[in-house]
């Protein structure tokens, strides 16, 4: 067992987790995970009984029931950086013991649902549908930090051949969601890889007032393929959910909003009713 010190594992006096704000005994075994705090309540409205709502700065949480088991939605913010607190949260409140800081001799794994909205980089991949992200490619800076492993993980020496190939400057990583939670969502059959960006503006081909110094980005990530896969879609979170997901031993899976199609510029007319349909998608499945 290891040892987990008070500044590597801070412990709220509540003892809760130090950002989520959760104590272990509220932790469900199956949780929603959506970005923004405000689309928290638009899926725990669909609960038969909600039991704990908790808000700390962009995490907002409601724990409760659905269909007689439990089930949660956290929301994350945006971003890799913000995933990586709340996956290092989630598992050490059910693989950590908040009394002793030490590890629990039995794992446990979580089923997490990443509820989010991406652009397709594809023309053939319209607005206003689903799409599951088989897997993903992280172009943020968490790679250079953590040593990432699990038999989820793809390739490291064809995703730097692929990333060289595009010519991204720095390292990249990449890896695929749960096989099970694939499965039970097959009433998606779109399905893709996917491109987490480390940002919204530049890092997705976007120019406003500021130039990007790599103009071509996000053509080229469209056109060359990775392993055979053309990468579909674009957003903010999902590689760094499966990376950390495949590492720590839970099932995780990314079920994308398509709201913009970048290469034939079009935008949604009703982005939060497409978001809504997949909240209601998502709970029948998991129902």
């Amino acid at each position: 067992m290891t040892y987990f010190s008070p500044t590597d594992l801070i412990i709220n006096p509540d003892g809760s987790s130090y950002h989520l704000a959760i104590r272990p005994d509220q932790v469900t075994d199956q949780i929603i995970l959506v970005g923004d705090p405000e689309r928290v309540p638009k899926v725990s409205q669909y609960f038969d009984r909600i039991d704990v709502k908790i808000h700390k700065r962009e995490f907002v949480s409601h724990f409760g029931e659905l269909n007689g088991k439990r089930i949660g939605v956290i929301s994350s913010g945006i971003g890799a950086d913000n995933v990586e607190i709340v996956l290092n949260e989630l598992d050490a409140l059910v693989n950590i013991d908040f009394d002793t800081r030490l590890t629990k001799n039995l794992h446990k794994s979580l089923n997490l649902i990443r509820l989010g909205t991406s652009g397709s980089i594809q023309e053939s991949i319209p607005v206003d549908t689903f799409l599951i992200s088989e897997a993903a490619i992280g172009f943020d800076n968490l790679a250079q930090f953590y040593g990432f492993l699990g038999s989820n993980m793809l390739d490291e020496a064809a995703l730097d051949l692929w990333a060289k190939t595009i010519q991204y400057p720095i390292p990249v990583y990449g890896a695929k969601a749960s096989a099970k939670l694939i499965n039970q969502f097959e009433s998606i059959p779109l399905r893709g890889y996917t491109l987490t960006a480390p940002g919204f503006y530049a890092p997705q081909g976007r120019t406003v007032r500021m130039k990007s110094l790599l103009p071509n980005f996000l053509m080229d990530v469209s056109a060359y393929a990775f392993e055979g896969n053309l990468i579909t879609n674009i957003e903010m979170e999902t590689a760094a959910y499966y990376a950390f997901a495949t590492s720590l031993g839970h099932e995780m899976i990314s079920l994308n909003a398509i709201l913009a199609n970048r290469i034939t510029h079009e935008f949604s007319t009703n982005p939060e009713g497409q978001m809504q349909k997949l909240i209601e998608l998502a709970l029948d499945s998991i129902a």
